[in-house]
């Protein structure tokens, strides 16, 4: 008994701790902001669009709990008011990439000054893994998890130190970082209203490195959802898939299996499948997936796009400019969601 107490007293006064250091790092971030960015341009010989937009803040933060510590970069667009509530967008990053390096691949800042929401960047720390993945598919030994909840306790953070309202968040992510969003919202599915996965493999596909391997190359069975049809119709968040067919290293096959299993756990039924197409870009064929008129589920598979952000910015790596834009069609996505 005595050392439970103890545990316990420990583990709050861990978490005193721990917000104690969030918002001085905050703090720190906020008195610095713009700084780091100007170092940033005089490195880099092109312009560097997408990470603070024209206005707004661009801070760094620290998120941590007894699973480690998360860097992450916020994104807030400018002139918030006294007791204003805005929605939140969390980004995972794919393998290679950073926080500051998907902000300028997906655009998303320059979307959020316009409709003023906030974004939110995890950063996987390359001690955790050299390429930067999340590490998703190891369920077997808990670092997919123990990553998950890290990132749940940096959005807690940025919900308490923000003007955020927690009943708008929704979460997007590109690859390793989409296959994360999804564990992450399965296992805390009334925290959020929209899931955006692109190029990613759904949950219960892997759970080591050899079987997300195979689970890449589309050769696993996706396993259902736990998850029963009334979970699903109450509190469940609706899903957006978003896949190149021409992507040769995260297969098709995923963003299949992906929406199916959101639509067999809400019974949900496939509608016909829609060709879209706006000027050059890329062609879209869409297919909704809905319960008695609420939408579970939307597949997005964009002819001829690879592996990469579709309508991300130019000349950027895991990025094609040419397909529709992700970023509009995630924010757009949400805030249907949010009821907006």
């Amino acid at each position: 008994m005595k050392k439970r107490l103890r545990t316990a007293r420990w583990a709050k006064a861990f978490a005193r701790g721990a917000m104690t250091l969030a918002r001085m790092t905050t703090r720190m971030a906020s008195a610095s902001a713009g700084r780091p960015m100007k170092r940033a341009r005089r490195k880099a010989a092109a312009p560097r669009p997408g990470v603070r937009a024209s206005a707004g803040t661009w801070t760094r933060g620290l998120a941590m709990g007894v699973e480690g510590a998360l860097r992450y970069r916020l994104y807030a667009p400018p002139d918030l008011q006294p007791g204003e509530q805005l929605a939140l967008m969390v980004m995972l990053h794919g393998c290679g990439q950073d926080a500051e390096g998907f902000a300028i691949c997906t655009g998303m800042n320059r979307i959020a000054a316009k409709k003023r929401f906030l974004v939110l960047y995890p950063e996987q720390d390359p001690l955790s893994n050299p390429q930067r993945c999340w590490n998703w598919f190891d369920t077997l030994h808990g670092r997919a998890n123990s990553e998950a909840e890290l990132i749940l306790k940096a959005i807690d953070q940025v919900c308490t130190l923000n003007p955020v309202d927690p009943r708008q968040v929704a979460m997007a992510g590109l690859s390793a970082g989409a296959s994360m969003a999804a564990l992450l919202v399965t296992r805390h599915p009334s925290r959020f209203k929209a899931l955006v996965m692109h190029s990613g493999v759904a949950p219960g596909t892997a759970n080591t490195t050899l079987t997300a391997l195979s689970a890449m190359r589309g050769r696993r069975p996706t396993l259902p959802l736990s998850a029963t049809p009334n979970t699903m119709a109450a509190d469940w968040p609706a899903l957006l898939v978003i896949h190149g067919d021409a992507d040769t290293t995260v297969s098709p096959a995923n963003a299949e299996a992906a929406a199916q299993s959101w639509a067999q756990a809400a019974a949900a039924r496939s509608g016909q499948v829609r060709r879209l197409q706006r000027g050059k870009r890329y062609p879209l064929a869409v297919t909704d997936f809905k319960n008695r008129g609420r939408l579970v589920a939307r597949l997005m598979l964009v002819a001829g796009l690879g592996h990469a952000w579709s309508g991300g910015a130019a000349k950027q790596a895991f990025a094609d400019v040419r397909g529709p834009d992700a970023s509009s069609l995630a924010w757009t996505f949400a805030a249907q969601q949010f009821g907006g």
